[in-house]
């Protein structure tokens, strides 16, 4: 599927500010499953734009404003083309997952972070519904990632960034980021490596996935993957309760929401900013319908270079 993409964040101050220092993380990955054929970003006031690859092996757009302003704008667009993951092989058992190479190579995916601290209660969860279902790896993985779309109700603004994955399990709803942080805490609660995606959803309906029309006005949006051993990353996306597809558009992956934030930054003055995010997306395809996945399937991706740099916005 061929997708044109534009991300646009406008800040308003309500007094002018002296300078501002932002990164964005907009630009479509290149990977097994999409590649890239165009990508541009602009900012008014105008800016010079240093890019760079993080740690995480996503693109770092940097800009920093030093004249007085009140109004900052930052229109990211891009032209990707997308398909369906190849269907994944036999999947291992379970015990493959303490393979000492495995945990060697994914032990960041492994642990808690800020957004995935899970308790012994989330850990007991997911370990009753692997245990019941006496799963492979891939069929663990789709059963929590089920389960994730079973607990939680879509619903924009019923959580704040960086609310645990406790609080929001407890209240039952938050939207597209709390459900893969939730998800990425119930697979490491029982050992499996798992990853925050950032990225983008041809979506008219942000709950369900569907599509109405050629044209799609939505916010950004967020999924998980799950390391598989001698396969790679199985993506899935709890909050539309599907597997990862051509309708998906990856941006890069990290341990959770802090490594791959669409857009954050500082600024320096009295302003307090009103900010209004959006993303366009169109299909230049109409004729290649967007098919209903079922199944899991897999991603081979390459591993990230190894330079680090940290990255605020709610993906929705």
């Amino acid at each position: 599927m061929r997708l044109d993409i534009c991300y646009r964040t406008r800040f308003a101050f309500d007094a002018p500010v002296r300078e501002s220092q932002n990164e964005m993380r907009a630009c479509p990955a290149t990977d097994g499953r999409q590649q890239l054929l165009g990508y541009r970003i602009t900012v008014e006031p105008s800016a010079r734009m240093l890019s760079y690859t993080d740690y995480w092996g996503t693109r770092v757009d940097h800009f920093g404003v030093t004249e007085s302003h009140a109004d900052l704008e930052v229109v990211a667009e891009a032209s990707v083309e997308t398909q369906d993951p190849p269907a994944p092989s036999a999947a291992p058992a379970m015990e493959s997952l303490g393979d000492p190479d495995f945990l060697n190579e994914h032990d960041e995916y492994l642990r808690p972070t800020r957004h995935t601290n899970w308790d012994e209660a989330i850990a007991q969860q997911a370990r009753e519904r692997v245990e019941a279902d006496g799963s492979d790896v891939v069929g663990a993985v789709s059963e929590l990632s089920e389960f994730v779309g079973s607990q939680l109700v879509y619903e924009p603004g019923a959580t704040e960034i960086g609310e645990p994955i406790t609080e929001v399990l407890a209240k039952g709803k938050g939207v597209c980021q709390d459900f893969a942080h939730l998800a990425v805490a119930l697979c490491r609660s029982i050992g499996i490596p798992a990853r925050y995606v950032s990225g983008y959803l041809f979506s008219s309906n942000d709950r369900t996935g569907s599509i109405d029309g050629d044209l799609v006005r939505v916010q950004t949006h967020a999924w998980f993957e799950a390391a598989v051993p001698g396969q790679g990353w199985l993506p899935l996306d709890p909050t539309n309760r599907l597997a990862v597809g051509h309708q998906h558009v990856k941006i890069g992956h990290g341990r959770d929401y802090d490594d791959v934030p669409p857009l954050r930054g500082v600024y320096s003055g009295p302003g307090a900013p009103e900010v209004d995010a959006s993303v366009e997306i169109r299909r230049m395809d109409p004729a290649r319908q967007p098919s209903t996945m079922t199944r899991p399937t897999l991603l081979r991706t390459a591993k990230a270079p190894r330079t680090r740099e940290q990255q605020q916005q709610q993906q929705q």
